[in-house]
């Protein structure tokens, strides 16, 4: 169903203003050609001395701000309005969900559900997937009693930014999503989507593929013990040329090196709708920084930020090449420093949208004053060669 903008700002404004009903709300993506103070806000209601507030958690790369404010429709609507593609409201009875176009149209999904309401202040932080879910024991991120490890802390914060990241991402809702974990390793994160995405009542298959039969053996054990066989499988195959024909979305976490553009690549020639990669190892373009243009020599001349800015290089012109190729891409932080060094991660969701000449332009005029050929580019030549 589609509303004007107004329309439906002022439909959201309001079951954010219910008093009585209104369990919590959350803005994120970006609009085409707008920019947003914050990647995500939450909001809440939460019951104070001086009566009922909306509790804001303003989510930056670095850090969240937590701020309240009266409940006035002004101030709702103009952060309704303030460059999020994306709103969901949850109420006692039910959700309503806006998507925003890159034409402007407003994208309209309302669901049944029970959603339960906390006006506590200081509510412990929600987890998308409780520490004693039976997959989080069985990898041994969670003991035996459901509480996670102290070794596994930052593996549990991993899945947890991770889903929290697919969440807002979801596309509108279909009889069946299909999810394909490309390079999924020992499957921390093909699991969570798995057991997050059936507690959220949604119907899934999700697919994990990886080159080595041991992950796969593994893996399947894991699921038959768990009792998901029916909507979870792992296969031994290699990305490239992994038998599966098509998915809703392609995940692609820490594949190393070129593995990761195999991974994007797949997930532009078999039409997926939005991408989540992380990538890791970036070797490829570092052997081929041979001939570096001035002033460049300045910073290469270090072998750590060399380094680094070859990391940089790489998804950049992977985040361009997503681009020049129909995608609405953002670059963001996947886990805090902190927690791991592999911290990037590329959110790409299809649109279609030809590219602009300066796009194409500037891509070109890189590849030129690099001397470099990406991976990307080369998996995907025919495409980038027809625009």
């Amino acid at each position: 169903m589609s509303l004007e903008l107004n329309v439906a700002f002022n439909r959201a404004a309001e079951l954010i203003l219910d008093q009585n009903n209104f369990v919590r709300a959350v803005l994120s993506g970006r609009r085409r050609n707008m920019q947003t103070t914050y990647e995500r806000i939450d909001i809440r209601p939460v019951q104070l001395k001086d009566g009922l507030k909306l509790q804001l958690v303003l989510s930056e790369a670095k850090q969240d701000t937590t701020k309240n404010i009266d409940a006035d429709k002004s101030a709702i609507l103009e952060l309704l309005n303030s460059g999020y593609a994306n709103v969901l409201v949850e109420f006692t009875t039910g959700s309503y969900s806006l998507r925003i176009t890159k034409k402007g149209d407003a994208l309209i999904h309302e669901g049944k559900g029970t959603f339960e309401r906390t006006l506590a202040h200081d509510r412990t932080k929600e987890r998308l997937l409780d520490s004693s879910d039976p997959y989080l024991i069985e990898v041994g991120i969670s003991d035996h009693k459901g509480v996670i490890k102290p070794s596994m802390q930052d593996k549990y914060r991993q899945v947890e930014e991770f889903l929290r990241i697919l969440e807002p991402a979801l596309p509108e809702k279909k009889e069946k999503l299909s999810i394909v974990d490309l390079g999924c390793g020992h499957a921390y994160l093909t699991f969570a989507t798995h057991q997050y995405l059936r507690k959220a009542g949604l119907d899934a298959k999700v697919i994990g593929v990886d080159v080595r039969e041991n992950s796969r053996d593994r893996n399947n054990k894991i699921a038959q013990k768990l009792g998901i066989t029916d909507s979870i499988e792992f296969r031994a195959e290699e990305i490239s040329d992994t038998a599966i024909k098509t998915a809703d979305i392609a995940i692609a976490l820490h594949a190393c090196d070129t593995a990761t553009d195999d991974a994007i690549a797949w997930g532009v020639l078999h039409n997926v709708q939005l991408l989540l990669i992380a990538p890791c190892c970036h070797h490829d373009l570092q052997t081929q920084m041979q001939e570096i243009p001035e002033p460049w020599p300045m910073l290469t001349r270090h072998g750590i930020m060399r380094e680094r800015l070859g990391d940089l290089l790489t998804d950049s012109f992977r985040t361009q090449i997503l681009k020049l190729l129909g995608y609405r891409v953002d670059a963001i932080e996947f886990v805090g420093g902190e927690h791991t060094p592999r911290n990037l991660m590329i959110r790409a969701t299809k649109t279609g949208a030809k590219p602009d000449a300066i796009d194409v332009t500037r891509y070109k005029e890189m590849l030129a004053e690099w001397k470099v050929q990406p991976a990307l580019a080369q998996r995907l030549a025919k495409e980038l060669g027809a625009i």
